[in-house]
């Protein structure tokens, strides 16, 4: 494919050339679309040097390493790629009556790179690149500053939207049905948004008597007691707009409250099931929470948060003397739907809070565009197979965002989901053979906890009918993803990302076989990038603070303030690397890094090493302050059942395969890392006085 656009520009052709001849200059020029990083960064342009390039044309990254075959000041200047995906691209400057012609071509031997559809649909994205490209030149030169970009183009963003639509064809999300079960589905849709109440109502459309929870529910029956759960809080005085503050485990309950939320147009506050009593108090009264629906097990931890408040049980049949329960309302108003809202109702998820109070991140459907983006669930099901009707075991926990979406994205493929409240590593199993579980959601933490069991417990259970185990929520530890492969099949597919920030990378089991632990390639719609401390993109194979740009990013916390963004670009708070295959490597939180003796030193690369011991379950490191070296090391580690281990032998395998400042001046061993409920470790308890 070769695509040609020239434009004129009121000046010199030395001038023009100045300007472009340069792989920096054309990234510059190309904007998000191209990312250039020389391999040499002290040597100019000119014949034989040599660059990494990326060009994102909507469905993939063409490029590769490239070398520069043409410099002919001030005339032509010409890259080729040398591996990677083979293509070209060429600049050629001449004289004019009015100043200078600027001619930009692009070309790729790729054919069916993008599959048949996409192949075409890239094409106008590759024009609108090279287009913007030599505009943003020529406004550069006449105006003499960069102009203020305008955004994708309305038929850039139709194409790329096209190409979603290609990958959820495929998902069988979007399948032919009949006109009036069609005209069904845009009325709920016009009705509740972009919701989980939309995404339950189009199951009951498409598919009423499947089960949404195994052996509990089917999609009819969820979205006729949603409906009527939706009438009884109306008429305990929830309404459109209001907070509902929610703390239940993972079963049928939390949907029901969740879809019956979204038709009453009124808002959700995730609550971490693992929250103190204060802290529930706290955020509920920050968030502005006027109702709380909640297990019953939770019934003394919300003493202070439910005064004032109007108070549903999210599970029983009845509740205590000062609520009712959600099966209560269901039955009472049976039959019963609520008229359509005027908004569309908002999720308010907390942040981890591992590393301080947890924050309210507000998501919600997108508004003011003409084209609501489906990159979320194109992202996701353009690199992990899962498909309409597969059967998924959800083991992440729904009130934090990765368990959440992924409701979300079964609930449009009609997915069947088993639920178990609690984590057990042998339930699960047990699960997954009894139900024939497809897919399995888990946080790292879980994957260990199954492993550690004894080999002869695992082998009692077939657990042949998983295909997909999607991992996320925190960094793969160790040799973890090899281990589970090696015990389960080559199903694991590992994701990067936030509360804050939504997806950003995915790593199949073809990146986890090559380089362990990996977070993967950017997910289709998503642009990552790395800076140094100055703003400024690193080099290839440095390392810099994480940045990214999709169409999820969240809109601030609730409580007021907002990541760190550079242009569209937001800050995960993470550093990384990526290596030469385009791969992200997640090292630490950027605020993690010590300095210890003038050296920088980033805890996960130790903790990995650590976790690599085989007498070692998991591992955790942190900077503490030391007068001689400003900042230094303590680790702490788990071991396995039956396991010893010294901390001069531990010290050793870290200095076996480290540096030697990057070996902990101590390692203390625990029985159990503290984490929080969505398993991340929350090492501020580590760094509590007490534990020195």
């Amino acid at each position: 494919m070769r695509i040609e656009d020239r434009i004129a520009i009121e000046a010199p052709p030395a001038e023009v050339w100045a300007a472009v001849a340069d792989p920096l200059a054309v990234s510059r020029a190309m904007g998000s679309g191209m990312t250039v990083t020389p391999e040499d960064p002290d040597r100019a342009a000119g014949l034989g040097a040599r660059y990494r390039v990326l060009i994102n044309v909507g469905a993939a990254l063409v490029g590769g390493q490239v070398e520069i075959v043409e410099f002919d000041p001030p005339r032509n200047f010409a890259w080729v790629s040398f591996t990677g995906v083979s293509h070209r691209l060429r600049l050629r400057v001449r004289p004019s009556a009015h100043g200078s012609t600027l001619t930009l071509r692009f070309a790729y031997d790729a054919p069916g790179l993008l599959g048949s559809v996409a192949d075409v649909a890239a094409l106008p994205r590759i024009r609108g690149l090279i287009d913007g490209a030599l505009r943003w030149v020529k406004h550069t030169i006449e105006e003499g500053t960069p102009p203020v970009s305008p955004g994708p183009s309305l038929l850039g963003r139709l194409t790329h939207e096209l190409i979603n639509v290609g990958v959820l064809v495929k998902a069988g999300i979007v399948a032919p049905m009949r006109p009036d079960k069609l005209a069904r589905i845009a009325l709920a849709a016009n009705a509740w948004g972009a919701t989980l109440a939309t995404a339950v109502a189009a199951g009951a459309i498409r598919h009423p008597d499947r089960e949404i929870v195994h052996d509990e529910l089917s999609y009819a029956e969820m979205d006729e007691r949603s409906s009527a759960i939706a009438i009884g809080l109306q008429q305990l005085g929830v309404g459109e707009g209001d907070a509902i503050g929610l703390m239940a485990r993972n079963h049928r309950g939390f949907i029901e409250a969740v879809v019956a939320a979204s038709k009453l147009g009124a808002d959700v506050l995730l609550l971490n099931t693992a929250f103190s009593g204060p802290q529930i108090t706290e955020v509920s009264r920050r968030e502005g929470a006027t109702a709380l629906i909640h297990d019953a097990e939770f019934t003394k931890l919300l003493t202070g948060a439910r005064r004032g408040r109007r108070r549903v049980i999210a599970d029983g049949e009845a509740g205590d003397g000062g609520s009712v329960s959600l099966a209560q309302l269901a039955a009472e108003h049976a039959g019963e739907r609520p008229p359509p809202p005027g908004r569309a109702g908002r999720l308010t998820m907390l942040t981890s809070g591992t590393t301080g109070t947890p924050k309210g991140a507000s998501r919600g459907a997108p508004e003011g565009s003409r084209i609501p983006s489906l990159d979320a669930p194109a992202g996701l099901l353009d690199r992990i197979p899962m498909r309409e009707g597969i059967r998924i075991g959800l083991a992440a926990p729904m009130f934090h965002a990765w368990g959440l979406s992924n409701f979300a994205l079964g609930a449009g493929l009609g997915a069947t989901f088993v639920l178990l409240r609690t984590f057990d590593p042998q339930a699960w199993l047990q699960a997954i053979d009894e139900h024939r579980v497809q897919a399995l959601i888990v946080v790292p933490v879980m994957m260990q906890r199954i492993l550690q069991l004894p080999q002869d417990a695992r082998a009692r259970y077939d657990t042949s009918s998983l295909q997909v185990v999607s991992a996320s929520g925190s960094a793969l530890p160790g040799d973890l993803s090899t281990r589970w492969m090696d015990a389960f099949g080559d199903t694991l597919y590992n994701l990067y990302g936030s509360t804050e920030v939504a997806s950003v990378t995915i790593a199949t089991p073809e990146d986890l076989r090559a380089v362990p632990g990996t977070a993967g390639r950017p997910a289709r719609g998503t642009v990552v990038k790395l800076f140094d401390e100055h703003d400024d993109e690193v080099r290839q194979g440095e390392t810099g603070r994480i940045f990214v740009a999709n169409s999820a990013l969240f809109e601030g916390y609730t409580g007021g303030g907002d990541k760190t963004r550079i242009g569209a670009l937001m800050s995960t708070g993470d550093v990384g690397r990526f290596d030469e295959a385009g791969r992200l490597f997640v090292e630490g939180r950027d605020d993690e890094m010590i300095v210890s003796g003038g050296e920088n030193v980033f805890p996960k690369e130790i903790e990995d090493v650590l976790a690599r011991h085989p007498a070692v379950a998991e591992a955790a490191a942190i900077g503490v302050q030391d007068e001689d070296f400003g900042q230094r090391l303590k680790a702490f580690v788990a071991l396995r059942d039956g396991q010893s281990v010294g901390e001069g032998q531990l010290k050793a395998h870290v200095r076996d395969q480290l540096a030697r400042y990057k070996v902990p001046r101590e390692i203390v061993v625990l029985d159990e890392l503290p984490r929080n409920a969505a398993g991340k470790v929350l090492k501020r308890q580590l760094a509590e006085p007490e534990r020195d």
